[in-house]
């Protein structure tokens, strides 16, 4: 936290040019695929999402191959090329980009089970925001996680920031900080935050009573084996993923009373940071990641730093994008009609912006940083940069 973000970006930047290994006589892998898959938005079944497709495709490519110099002016390197079954696209980058935006919506839907909504969302706290899913994974599974780590690496080598939505508790792990048992909690699933609270903060038995008899009302508890009428709760829990889990051996059989009822919330507060933890989903997205960037870069990075530098700022900066907007021949800053444009884009939302980023560039989501600093003319810009304004191409006239 003592050393300034620019100043690990551009450590993290040199280190990225220096262990590129694919070099300008290789040429980059391509893929094929095909969109008639996933007609209409509605993926039928999860084999059929880019993401599956490429993951398939890119499989059998060293990564050693994707690990491409940083994207700079001009038509930059991408780790792999796109080609859409049946349709033409020029040049490299439109397609690249569109390929992760389309990938970004798959992970952040039902069509993949990678991701998992937060519980906290229902809820409104955290709302959209995703933890990678806590539970055991198949070999397939763990092929998927891993090409997830390497787009990760990929979007950090290409500088386009991916418009995913993941809560501070992926962050921490991936960079290897350790979890915070309140916030981080909180942060994902506050309805079992307050729940162990309630555990944790009761004076006497009749409160506890009282509240097993709540919980009953709730079907979580069953009644008392000694007084049938007396509600009970059982050292179980709901896991992240809906099933009733035992808290310890033989969980379903042990009531839970006065003298063991701290026990009980923190076996499920424990049961909840493994989960955020996910150790096997993360090692998976590690080994992902770290056969595209050195994971030694990590070290440096704060949680915050790490998902700024793969997904950027969730909102577009208009003053940043006016610095980084080139006139061409024959226009000015002052024409009136750039000046009604920006007006224009001034009224929209960030919903919109957003919208009218991806029109222009095929990516929601812009760097918010730039080496060329104040957009002057003589140094490089980093790809989406300049946005291009051009003049009609039509006849003149009103």
């Amino acid at each position: 936290g003592l050393i300034f973000y620019d100043t690990k970006v551009t450590v993290m930047n040199r280190v990225l040019n220096a262990t590129v290994q694919r070099t300008a006589d290789h040429a980059a892998p391509e893929i094929t695929l095909d969109p008639l898959e996933i007609v209409g938005g509605e993926i039928r079944s999860s084999e059929n999402s880019y993401f599956c497709q490429a993951a398939r495709q890119l499989g059998c490519v060293p990564s050693s191959q994707l690990c491409v110099k940083l994207a700079s002016g001009g038509d930059p390197t991408y780790a792999f090329n796109i080609r859409f079954t049946g349709e033409e696209v020029h040049g490299t980058s439109g397609s690249f980009r569109h390929f992760l935006w389309q990938v970004c919506k798959e992970l952040q839907s039902s069509s993949l089970s990678l991701l998992l909504l937060c519980p906290s969302s229902a809820v409104n706290k955290n709302k959209g925001k995703y933890i990678l899913t806590p539970s055991p994974i198949t070999y397939a599974e763990e092929q998927l996680l891993h090409f997830f780590g390497q787009l990760l690496g990929i979007a950090i080598r290409a500088d386009v920031p991916l418009p995913l939505d993941l809560l501070p508790s992926f962050w921490k792990t991936l960079v290897g900080e350790p979890l915070d048992p309140d916030v981080d909690l909180q942060e994902a699933d506050i309805l079992t935050y307050n729940y162990i609270k309630k555990f944790e903060n009761i004076s006497d038995e009749t409160e506890l009573e009282a509240l097993c008899a709540e919980i009953a009302s709730q079907h979580l508890a069953t009644e008392s084996p000694d007084c049938p009428n007396k509600p009970c709760c059982k050292f179980t829990y709901l896991s992240l993923t809906g099933e009733e889990v035992e808290l310890c051996p033989r969980g379903r059989h042990i009531p839970v009373g006065w003298e063991n009822k701290d026990v009980y919330a923190a076996a499920i507060r424990s049961l909840r940071m493994r989960e955020l933890q996910t150790p096997e989903c993360m090692t998976a997205v590690r080994a992902g990641l770290g056969s595209i960037i050195p994971l030694q870069l990590l070290t440096t990075l704060t949680p915050l730093e790490m998902e700024l530098r793969t997904c950027g700022l969730p909102y577009i900066n208009l003053e940043f994008l006016k610095a980084h907007t080139m006139y061409q021949v024959g226009l000015m800053e002052t024409d009136q009609h750039i000046e009604f444009f920006w007006s224009a884009l001034e009224m929209f939302t960030q919903e919109e912006l957003c919208k009218f980023i991806k029109f222009a560039c095929n990516q929601e989501r812009i760097p918010f940083t730039c080496p060329c600093k104040d957009g002057g003319p003589d140094t490089a810009h980093v790809p989406p940069y300049p946005m291009k304004i051009a003049p009609p191409d039509g006849a003149a006239g009103t």
